[in-house]
């Protein structure tokens, strides 16, 4: 065991997830009765107050954003490279933890693989590139991640943020995780987290990401609860739209569809405070 300033600087054992995803648009105005729907078959989240948790997002990629397009294109091998803070990103400092995360597909599987650090130390191998205190674990993980980053030349390109709410499974469905997504935003610069910065909204603040998560197999009543309540099925990508709401790329047929995203107000001018 280690001292605590040194539990600091030390990445925690790897973590990994393997599941398959299927995602929807919804409307706020159908949340109440989509939570007390969810509410019926799974557990909250011990985590998840009421009203969600902030959860930002630091992406990497290359000049040519390499990771987008593989996306866009579809690729039945592809990765993503990101910071992932958990609470108000206006109070991430130097000793806040943190995960680095390679999030990748293989064919229908999304595959998570992370390591826990402090804020500074994942700067550190992310944009200082350099080598960090590992458990024996984590080091094959941070070794790919230097590699990836050495390799290609990643730098910082956008964020995400959203407040999320969790539900995870009981019983037969142990391995079920349902997640809403609100107030999804982003930015292309000022990329610390607690940086005094504005950001943008890239999905309207009507509508909500309704994230299904399964092991082998999604329930058969959530699939009925999706239709009975129209929620669309959607191939998006909370990354893909901070690069195209930025017009860092044209819009790509993975952009949620344009009568969806009919706000009240045009939301591509809409501000949202760095706090969330």
């Amino acid at each position: 065991m280690g001292t605590p300033e040194r539990s600091l600087h030390t990445a925690s054992s790897l973590h990994a997830f393997n599941r398959y995803e299927i995602k929807y648009l919804a409307h706020e105005r159908d949340v109440p009765a989509l939570r007390e729907e969810l509410n019926a078959h799974m557990d909250s989240d011990v985590n998840s107050p009421i009203g969600g948790y902030p959860v930002t997002s630091l992406y990497y990629d290359t000049q040519s954003l390499r990771f987008y397009w593989e996306k866009i294109e579809g690729l039945k091998f592809r990765r993503k490279l990101r910071i992932r803070l958990y609470g108000r990103p206006s109070d991430a400092v130097d000793e806040t933890p943190v995960y680095v995360e390679i999030k990748q597909r293989v064919n229908r599987v999304t595959q998570k693989r992370r390591v826990q650090v402090s804020y500074d130390v994942a700067r550190q191998l992310c944009d200082g590139r350099r080598d960090i205190d590992v458990d024996r674990t984590a080091q094959p993980f941070v070794n790919e991640v230097s590699t990836l980053i050495g390799n290609l030349d990643l730098r910082p390109s956008v964020t995400t943020g959203y407040l999320r709410e969790a539900f995870v499974g009981i019983d037969a469905d142990l391995g079920l995780r349902v997640t809403i997504d609100h107030k999804i935003h982003g930015r292309d610069r000022d990329f610390h987290f607690a940086a005094e910065a504005q950001n943008r909204f890239i999905i309207p603040p009507h509508l909500c990401i309704v994230e299904i998560k399964a092991n082998e197999r999604v329930p058969y009543w959530v699939t009925d609860m999706a239709a009975r309540m129209d929620m669309s099925v959607v191939r998006i990508s909370k990354y893909c739209q901070s690069v195209e709401a930025f017009g860092m790329a044209p819009r790509s047929r993975l952009h949620a569809r344009e009568e969806l995203l009919t706000p009240s107000i045009p939301f591509e001018s809409s501000l949202v405070t760095s706090g969330l």
